[in-house]
């Protein structure tokens, strides 16, 4: 009775799990549904521990709390580790997935850090460069990559490389997309790096401080570009590492997909992030057209 008990709950952790990724992360959503299914379970709990903790601040009423949401995930990674149980659907389907599949507890650890450490940076401690956005992304998204070639049992250098490109274009353009929602909860644009900002004179010297600030439009389409650039050349690099990826490998790394499509669709409003074309469907592309382009690569064995 007791395991049937718990069989439930953990069906019902795992259900949970994927309608998180539905609601939250959409096009990652339909690229995990082209996993084999017996990488699925383990593809959707990790993304769904990434959400819990990338809306941490977002949800919370006041940072302090969403900064103790951030410690407990934290704290909770040692528990589970301990096999100790946690009332949370999350770290339960998580708990099965780490102990199933002896994912390393370093990179979930590390991905729960990164967000402690961005939570706790003041709207005015503005990165000085591109280098720290890129050394996030990785910190972050490249990691969800790994855990999840981990947990597909996929042992690959070259696939790991092209992860941690692939991951950091991700990031980067997300954070891309992302400076609208985080200028209008006061945020400025404190992910647009020191040196970008100045090269493009969006860099303001207040009271010993500096602050990035929209004096122009062009000047922040500018600056755009370049941090838009820096995530090409990584999709770049991640492609051309294709011939050397193992088959297997290459539907983990399909998020590549939805990061050109976000790029693209960048390309066509001339990287103007407050264009609302880039809200439209999925990542500014109809979807329909999204789909068909993912089931494409799914197709093919590309990414």
């Amino acid at each position: 009775m007791n395991g049937a008990f718990q069989s439930s709950s953990l069906r019902a952790a795992f259900s949970y799990c994927v309608q998180q990724v539905r609601n939250y992360d959409y096009h990652h959503y339909l690229c995990l549904l082209e996993l084999p299914p017996n990488m699925r379970k383990a593809a959707f709990a990790i993304r769904t521990f990434n959400i819990e903790t990338a809306r941490a601040m977002d949800v919370a009423s006041d940072p302090k709390i969403g900064l103790m949401r951030l410690v407990w995930w934290q704290e909770a990674i040692d528990k589970i580790y301990d096999k100790k149980t946690i009332e949370h659907p999350t770290a339960q389907a998580l708990s099965s997935v780490i102990h199933e599949n002896r994912i390393t507890k370093g990179w979930l650890k590390r991905l729960v850090q990164a967000r402690i450490n961005d939570a706790r940076r003041e709207v005015t401690e503005i990165p000085e460069k591109i280098e720290e956005l890129e050394r996030y992304a990785e910190d972050t998204v490249s990691t969800i990559l790994y855990t999840t070639l981990q947990a597909g049992g996929i042992m690959s250098t070259a696939a790991d490389h092209a992860a941690s490109h692939i991951g950091k274009a991700s990031g980067l353009l997300l954070l891309i997309k992302s400076l609208p929602y985080h200028a209008s909860r006061n945020r400025h644009f404190s992910y647009i790096p020191i040196e970008v900002g100045k090269k493009h004179g969006l860099l303001v010297e207040q009271g010993g401080r500096s602050e990035i600030q929209l004096d122009s439009q062009e000047n922040l389409r500018n600056a755009v570009f370049d941090m838009a650039s820096i995530a090409n050349v990584h999709l770049q690099k991640a492609r051309g590492l294709a011939g050397t990826v193992p088959a297997e490998a290459r539907p983990v790394l399909l998020p590549a997909v939805p990061a050109q499509v976000l790029l693209d669709s960048l390309r066509r409003v001339h990287f103007d992030v407050f264009d609302p074309r880039l809200a439209k469907g999925i990542l500014g592309l109809p979807p329909l057209w999204f789909q068909l382009k993912l089931k494409w690569h799914s197709w093919r064995g590309t990414y």
